[in-house]
């Protein structure tokens, strides 16, 4: 190991300023069982303190792991780049990576065969240490190529879709009952969804919870579609939803992401329709476009950042052995804000 932050500075050093020895320092920086959390995070404290990371080409040589993390994400690029969501998310991921001192290889991919092939290229190439799984589809193909290689992942998305793989997940199902619950609360009786890609596991997830809520309340109306997450495709679900009859059209409308939601605000607009007087608008996943709207959306919030961030120590976990297992992140918690209010008729 070298330091790349200045010569004068050694793993003796760093080991000397955290009181370890020098092959602790070695155990915390390749990732390796044998240390407490506590003595792990004041290694990695007292290396930052100093400027010092360990040669990841040293490393490489030496036939230990590179530290890099692997993310692939089959979406097309335009709308990747216009998503707030996987933007925060990288986001909290490179918080915790950059701690590691581990950079992010992310990739785009066309479908879910093609991540799978590249999965077993990184890891027998042994260009990752471990990987990122996002956007898990019902019999998923990368959980049988993940599990056969005994490749390091985290999973993102529910137990029910991920197989053996240690994963972590939003509760969509209890988040979509409390805003259906709360639509009806306020009187709401037409309610409608603007759902995700049909063929995502986490839409397929809120498309039950959605159909158990509405049924539950004995709802009047319920209306579902499926779209490609885009606003484009927001706008015109939106426009379908709104063109028909005053007495037939939903009064409420639960959009599966921001984006969407701000789409759908435009078209409410355009066809003459006050929000929330005429048409409430929910959102999920708040983010900074939901209050620069007016009127402001109301949202499913959850903290996006953390969320990226847990997946990435959690994924450390699993690389180093300590046995991090599968588990939930908060439940996005209702935001109330100037897009949702009592039906006027």
């Amino acid at each position: 190991m070298t330091a790349l932050h200045g010569p004068r500075v050694t793993i003796k050093d760093v080991a000397a300023r955290a009181g370890v020895s020098k092959g602790a320092v070695s155990l915390a920086f390749n990732h390796k069982p044998g240390l407490s959390e506590a003595t792990r995070d004041r290694i990695f404290r007292a290396a930052r303190e100093l400027g010092w990371a360990p040669s990841l080409t040293a490393r490489s040589l030496a036939g230990a792991r590179v530290d890099v993390v692997g993310l692939a994400i089959c979406r097309p690029a335009r709308m990747l780049g216009l998503e707030p969501f996987y933007m925060e998310f990288v986001s909290g991921v490179e918080s915790v990576l950059t701690e590691h001192s581990c950079s992010l290889l992310l990739r785009l991919v066309k479908n879910l065969d093609e991540e799978a092939g590249l999965l077993e290229s990184w890891w027998k190439g042994r260009q990752i240490g471990g990987s990122i799984l996002v956007d898990f589809r019902e019999d998923d193909p990368r959980v049988p190529v993940a599990e056969r290689l005994g490749l390091p992942v985290v999973a993102v998305g529910h137990p029910s879709l991920t197989g053996s793989l240690t994963s972590v997940w939003t509760d969509d199902t209890t988040a979509v009952g409390e805003a259906v619950r709360y639509l009806a609360a306020l009187g709401h009786r037409r309610i409608a969804r603007v759902g995700g890609a049909a063929a995502l596991g986490h839409t397929a997830l809120r498309t039950a919870a959605f159909d158990e809520a509405a049924k539950a309340l004995g709802l009047a109306g319920a209306w579902q579609v499926a779209t490609d997450f885009s606003g484009e495709a927001g706008a015109r679900a939106t426009r379908s939803l709104l063109t028909a009859a005053p007495a037939d059209r939903p009064t409420a409308i639960v959009y599966d992401n921001d984006i969407m939601a701000v789409a759908g605000l435009s078209v409410a607009a355009e066809m003459g329709l006050k929000v929330p007087e005429d048409v409430s608008l929910l959102a999920w996943d708040d983010s900074q476009l939901c209050r620069l709207t007016h009127p402001t959306l109301s949202a499913m919030s959850h903290d996006v950042h953390g969320f990226g961030a847990e997946v990435a120590r959690t994924l450390f976990g699993v690389i180093s052995g300590d046995g991090a297992g599968s588990h939930p992140v908060p439940t996005p918690v209702l935001t109330p804000r100037g897009s949702t209010a009592p039906p006027s008729r």
